[in-house]
């Protein structure tokens, strides 16, 4: 899939003329200050709604689930009828083989009865998390999806994202640079001039935190953020 082109909101450039590929099986994340148009780059990849003027073209769609950091959970349903919503709101009958493999790979099984607000922070992010698996999209977008989770539960969710989501194409904003030095296959840089290539760490993913390459890459991100500030 790709993208080439500019945004625009009025007569201002959002983002300049630029050009983003996206390969099969890929986990990338995309940092950058905030209001250089990180999100609305990633909502055009998915063919969502944005609100600014796209001047360019993208080839090669592929469906999307969308997973952001609102879990997005509505309070009156089940924590499986919200992992179904999708199903419902296009008026199908969900694949409950496909729903009970999905609650027991994220650890919901004990929970599907229950509604949201009898749920801690980390289950709401597991039931977003099992929606998107549900929908079984090959491109998945992650919108700052563990940002507003304390860091032991923010480690646990994304080793539980970067195992069910292996076989699938993700990008994913994030403006944790640890978060994407453990998690990422390639890691993007989107400045006011574009967007800028960064080298992600050798090895599987994902990586340990406390291991020195993930460090050493985080740091050399925040530099890097820090000087775009």
């Amino acid at each position: 899939m790709q993208l080439s082109g500019e945004a625009w909101i009025g007569r201002e450039r959002l983002f300049p003329p630029l050009r983003l590929e996206l390969a099969a099986d890929e986990w990338l994340v995309l940092l950058g200050p905030s209001g250089v148009g990180k999100t609305t780059l990633l909502r055009l990849i998915g063919g969502l709604p944005v609100g600014a003027e796209f001047r360019g073209q993208i080839t090669g769609r592929m469906p999307v689930a969308l997973m952001a950091q609102d879990p997005g959970l509505m309070p009156w349903a089940t924590v499986a009828a919200n992992i179904t919503l999708g199903a419902t709101l296009r008026r199908e009958t969900p694949d409950r083989a496909r729903l009970a493999s999905v609650l027991e790979q994220t650890g919901l099984a004990p929970h599907a009865a229950k509604r949201p607000a009898e749920l801690s922070g980390g289950q709401r992010q597991r039931v977003a998390l099992a929606r998107v698996l549900m929908e079984d999209r090959p491109l998945v977008l992650l919108d700052e999806p563990f940002s507003a989770l304390d860091i032991g539960l923010r480690l646990r969710m994304q080793d539980l994202a970067a195992h069910l989501l292996r076989d699938r194409t993700v990008m994913m904003i994030s403006h944790d640079p640890v978060e994407a030095a453990r998690l990422a296959n390639r890691v993007l840089l989107m400045t006011p001039a574009g967007l800028e290539d960064i080298a992600a760490p050798a090895g599987r993913t994902p990586r340990p935190s406390d291991a020195p390459e993930v460090q050493n890459a985080a740091t050399a991100l925040t530099r890097r953020l820090v000087a775009l500030a």
